[in-house]
């Protein structure tokens, strides 16, 4: 939605323009805002185009000088040519003149604004939250010694001083609010006071929850350290949150009074009063009162990210007001699309000059991404990414600084001609106008060897000035016309750069131009401006972190289609007869070879003695963040999931838990049996049951299968195998066990239901279970919609399993190995659960073989639900399970937590010291 607000200029008036919008210098026109209906696009566009300046052929491009008048043109006529009020020759009124009427095409912001900055209180009050509970648990001594030290004190004060001091604070404390809010209302502003109230009615319902929490459930320390028995009463116990003063604190946080520091002092003068008359009364705890403020900051900063504080961004008649005090004639603007980080855009014409491109920088467009970029610092050295301002005011020259320096530079940049304060929270840079699209906007023909030629000698200029640009993407190359480009989004830039910045510059524009042309074309034309050592020394950065975030969406977009493509031609071309299955193998891996690898193997062909080592760009890699959160998160459940009373140790057969323990590691033996059975190629059998058992700690972190499917295929391209290949491998090695599951489960409900005294049972359910799966079949083929469904997935899922299969037929040892793994691994997890229930003596209930079908049907019922490692259902199953077949509980739950415990988590810490081991030897 679009709207046209225009501004008349009234010399004879002396009114603000708007409410709250920053004094205007005593040279600077006066501006009444008035709004006209009018179609705003078309406004814009119109003007824009009536008004822009003829090309001068400056060998700057966008730096155009100013226009002369025309002879004869009366400073009342507007650049048209017709005087204000004239008629045109069709008839209709000519526009008023552009000095009284400033058009300003933009889309309407938004009533209300989500700040990121409200968003971090939020959790900074949780923190603080958090904190005080850890602190009246922890520091038991600390807190008691000093309300002994305040309630001896509190003696010493006259009673009458403490009696007036109440009396006052708790009239205060409900008069001064609601005048702050009856002064607001007279003004207008009741949406801030509506969002108060709102949020002092969440705080004191927050309050009466965490009341209830303590005084309910809380433990003694926690109690002690918020509550106490006030003088005269030692029946009841004070708050421990009070449930005026939290919803007043909200209230005052909610309204927003930075910019009303009297009343803001008022207010928290009588908050400061009250909770002092309170604690030296003996009605509440310094804790208490630490955990009514930080509720109160907590649930406004909540209230206002949730339903969104009032917009008070500037718009584009707060804009026209600054240009005029700056010196400019706006005549007419509109919004272009916003440049990086959200900084807001408008072209402006002006009544005579060029166009300009006028940039707003505000403090919420500021806040914006703050998570992303401290990820990014805390994950990357601080070279290989900028630090972000910390004010407005810093951002605004930090920008100016660039933009100067990249002009005196020499280097093909929009020149920076004013830049002015837009009010206490938003600034502006203007910019003349350079007339072009960016790179994201033309077709991959349209970029040609001369833009991208001269695209690199403005980068060369700058790096020979030691300027970093640091965002060299598609919306930072400004195509001007088939040979010239122009540098824009300096913002982000550096001066006094590094040799690490300033070869990640050119590793980010090498990628940049690959991504359009290929990598043959973008290194040569690097290679033509920069010369084959420049080039060479952004090798070791040609690697994804170092680039930047809409660069690595685009890579991996690209190698996504790539793959997807391929596999789809390699699929028709095999079923044709076109290739074979080997050919085809071929091209999905060349498909799947990324962007940034030929990237590197085209620098070398050019330099071949280039580094080919990685730059340590990294201080803290995602895997290592991921192994300090899963042993955090094996250990909090260790803790809270398994407890030393569910095993009844005293009660457990020793010998058959050894038993069990000795089943739990053979397993890891089988899996690994399963693995190499289903690879014709030849692995290190130890290594790879060392890869199964740090398997064990993936789990944490991923369910179980998806997990394992995962590392296995890592492991198998580590060893040499090409990633079609091992996807096959893992593949037809899953498809196995699933088949021998079935036939497994299959085989077992019919022998359980033989050694039942003949009942049958068991089995007829096996094969009625069986039956139905056939009839499922039937139905999907027999359904076109659910035929073409099911079939495109299988086959896109058998594609490479059943060539590999064939190859192993070949070698039917490796068969045996792989299917004899498969029956060894569900034989050994049934032998632990069997010595596991036979420890606590619920062995005489049920049979080896009705053990394995309970394993084999709760197991894989409790994994279907993707927990971590099945963490929960898997435990719940068994249990199940095993009462159902006649295991006592008693014997059932403990039984089933010392199975869970040896193959769960006794295995966690061999598998984290098998996964940091096979990584140090690059096997994983």
């Amino acid at each position: 939605m679009t709207g046209t607000a225009e501004l008349n200029v009234d010399k004879g008036s002396e009114e603000s323009a708007t409410d709250g919008s920053a004094p205007r210098a005593q040279d600077a026109p006066p501006v009444d805002l008035r709004h006209r209906a009018r179609d705003a696009h078309h406004t814009g566009e119109d003007a824009v185009a009536a008004q822009l300046p003829p090309d001068d052929g400056s060998d700057r491009p966008g730096t155009p000088d100013r226009p002369p008048e025309r002879p004869g043109q009366h400073q009342d006529e507007q650049p048209g040519g017709h005087p204000a009020g004239e008629r045109t020759e069709e008839g209709t009124e000519a526009e008023e003149p552009a000095g009284d009427y400033l058009a300003v095409d933009e889309p309407l912001l938004p009533p209300r604004a989500h700040r990121p900055s409200d968003l971090l209180r939020f959790l900074a009050g949780l923190l603080g939250i958090v904190a005080v509970f850890v602190l009246a648990q922890v520091a038991v001594s600390t807190t008691s010694g000093i309300e002994n030290d305040i309630t001896v004190n509190a003696k010493r004060i006259p009673d009458l001083l403490s009696t007036i001091s109440a009396l006052v604070s708790s009239v205060a404390v409900l008069a001064v609010p609601l005048a702050f809010a009856v002064e607001r209302l007279i003004k207008r502003d009741g949406l801030r006071v509506a969002d108060g109230v709102l949020a002092s009615v969440l705080a004191y319902g927050v309050s009466l929850g965490v009341d209830w929490w303590v005084a309910a459930s809380a433990p003694e320390e926690i109690r002690n350290a918020l509550t106490q028995f006030p003088p005269g009463h030692e029946e009841t116990l004070t708050d421990p949150v009070h449930g005026y003063l939290a919803p007043v604190i909200a209230y005052m946080t909610a309204v927003g009074m930075s910019s009303r520091p009297r009343w803001r002092v008022a207010l928290w003068i009588v908050v400061i009063l009250s909770g002092a008359t309170e604690l030296v009364n003996g009605y509440t705890t310094p804790l208490s009162l630490l955990l009514t403020v930080l509720i109160g900051w907590s649930v406004a900063y909540g209230t206002l990210y949730a339903i969104g504080s009032p917009n008070i961004r500037p718009t584009g008649q707060h804009l026209m007001i600054g240009l005029r005090k700056v010196g400019f004639t706006p005549s007419a603007a509109h919004t272009a699309p916003d440049g990086p980080g959200g900084t807001r855009r408008y072209l402006v014409v002006q009544q005579q000059g060029p166009l300009l491109d006028v940039h707003i920088i505000d403090r919420e467009q500021q806040a914006s991404g703050f998570f992303y970029r401290a990820w990014r610092r805390l994950r990357l050295r601080s070279v290989a990414v900028r630090r972000s301002p910390q004010s407005l005011r810093q951002a605004l020259e930090q920008e100016a600084l660039i933009a100067y320096a990249a002009a005196a530079s020499g280097a093909r940049a929009p020149q920076l001609v004013a830049t002015s304060e837009l009010g206490p929270d938003a600034a502006i840079l203007v910019y003349e106008n350079v007339a072009g699209r960016t790179l994201d906007e033309l077709a991959d023909e349209e970029v040609t060897d001369a833009v991208m030629a001269s695209f690199w000698t403005s980068v060369s200029t700058l790096h020979e000035r030691r300027i970093a640009h640091r965002r060299l993407t598609g919306e930072s190359l400004l195509v001007v016309d088939d040979r010239t480009g122009c540098l824009i989004n300096l913002s982000g830039g550096d001066i006094a750069a590094g040799d690490l910045t300033l070869r990640i510059d050119v590793a980010q524009l090498l990628t940049t131009f690959a991504l359009r042309t290929g990598p043959e074309r973008a290194v040569a034309a690097a290679t033509e401006v920069l010369g084959p050592a420049r080039v060479a020394e952004a090798l070791p950065l040609l690697q994804p972190v170092g680039l930047s975030r809409q660069t690595r969406g685009d890579l991996q977009r690209m190698t996504k289609e790539r793959k997807a493509a391929a596999k789809a031609l390699a699929l028709k071309q095999v079923a044709s007869g076109e290739r074979t299955q080997q050919q085809a193998e071929e091209d999905i891996a060349q498909a799947n070879e990324d962007l940034l690898a030929k990237l590197r193997g085209q620098i070398l062909q050019i330099a071949p003695e280039a580094p080919m080592a990685p730059a340590k760009l990294e201080r803290l890699k995602p895997k290592t963040l991921i192994m300090l959160v899963a042993l955090t998160f094996a250990a909090y459940l260790a803790l809270t999931t398994i407890r030393p009373d569910q095993f009844k140790v005293s009660q457990m057969n020793w010998a058959w838990a050894a038993a069990a323990l000795a089943a739990a590691a053979a397993s890891y033996v089988a899996a690994a049996m399963s693995l190499t059975g289903f690879v014709p190629e030849k692995l290190p059998f130890g290594r790879t049951v060392a890869a199964q058992v740090a398997g064990s700690f993936v789990k944490l972190v991923a369910p179980a299968a998806v997990g394992g499917i995962a590392l296995n295929t890592r492991y198998l391209q580590k060893a040499g195998i090409r990633p079609v290949q091992a996807a096959a491998s893992v593949g037809a090695s899953q498809l196995a066990g699933l088949g021998g599951h079935l036939l497994l489960l299959f085989a077992f409900g019919l022998i359980t239901g033989t050694q039942t005294n003949g009942d049958l049972g068991a089995s007829r359910a096996v094969i009625i279970g069986v039956l139905s799966a056939a009839v499922l079949a039937l139905v999907v083929a027999a359904v076109a919609p659910l035929r073409r469904f099911v079939v495109t997935r299988v086959r896109s899922l058998l594609f490479g399993v059943i060539p590999r299969m064939l190859d192993l037929m070949q070698t039917p040892r490796k068969l045996i190995t792989g299917f004899g793994g498969i029956l060894l691994l569900t034989l050994s997890f049934t032998a632990c659960l069997d010595a596991s229930v036979q420890a606590f003596g619920g062995g005489g209930h049920v049979t080896y073989s009705a053990v394995a079908v309970v394993f084999l049907t709760a197991n894989a019922a409790g994994s279907a639900i993707p927990t971590p490692g099945g963490i929960g259902p898997v435990e719940i199953a068994l249990i199940g399970a095993l009462t159902a077949a006649g295991v006592p509980l008693t014997a059932a739950t403990p039984a089933v937590f010392l199975y869970r415990l040896l193959t769960f988590w006794l295995p966690v810490l061999p598998g984290w010291v098998a996964y940091n081991i096979l990584q140090r030897r690059s096997a994983l």
